[in-house]
């Protein structure tokens, strides 16, 4: 079962969200913040597989709290849901540590692969979201490629296999068994790997894939 934690400061949204969740058996919403706070204190309490955000929320925004929840409850993923798909908005959230980022105008399908993915230590991007960071990469890639080569060069042959599978977003029992490994050991080779990138999460991991020219822009 997928535990989720939905925070929104608008309960209408909240419902929906509970409801669009509800119709996969394998999530169970099992908290509700009303401002980014409250989620923080929530999640502590109930160590949720995902946390659910929206970004301007009063008394600490989804943002900070996205922060937070990464220092203090790291097993718990978060994904931003929210109607900002503005470039500064993703940016920052990337930074955060966030796994996903969902428009509220997308299609409730899209919710429910998100946590999915997410749930299952994958990285999940609204296709319009998606759209949007990979044209931002492509403006600046040249003056980024050099160093992105650098950082992969630092890996083993096994750890780049490893970061070309999660840029392709495979969660880490998708990766184990494309590599014939017990997931334990994917676990491994994926901390080693943002350690050694110096990212704090699997979609920055896929950036600096791109960059270097591991995987392409799909």
């Amino acid at each position: 079962m997928i535990r989720v934690l939905v925070a929104d400061d608008e309960p209408m949204i909240r419902a929906g969200a509970r409801a669009i969740l509800a119709s996969d058996p394998a999530i169970d919403v099992v908290a509700e913040a009303g401002d980014g706070r409250a989620a923080v204190d929530l999640a502590r309490r109930h160590r949720p597989d995902v946390a659910l955000l929206d970004i301007r929320m009063p008394v600490m925004d989804g943002l900070a709290a996205a922060e937070e929840l990464h220092r203090t409850v790291p097993e718990t993923a978060v994904a931003m849901l929210t109607t900002f798909g503005d470039d500064e908005y993703v940016a920052r959230a990337l930074a955060a540590g966030t796994s996903g980022f969902l428009l509220k105008a997308a299609d409730p399908r899209d919710l429910v692969a998100g946590v999915r993915a997410v749930a299952a230590g994958a990285a999940y991007l609204s296709p319009k979201v998606a759209r949007r960071v990979i044209a931002e990469l492509g403006a600046g890639r040249l003056t980024r490629a050099a160093a992105a080569r650098d950082l992969v060069a630092e890996l083993t042959d096994r750890e780049r296999e490893v970061l070309v599978l999660v840029a392709a977003g495979l969660s880490n029992v998708e990766i184990a068994g494309r590599l014939f490994l017990v997931e334990g050991t994917v676990k491994s080779y994926v901390s080693t790997v943002l350690s050694r990138l110096r990212v704090r999460n699997r979609v920055q991991a896929a950036i600096v894939a791109y960059e270097a020219g591991l995987v392409p822009p799909a």
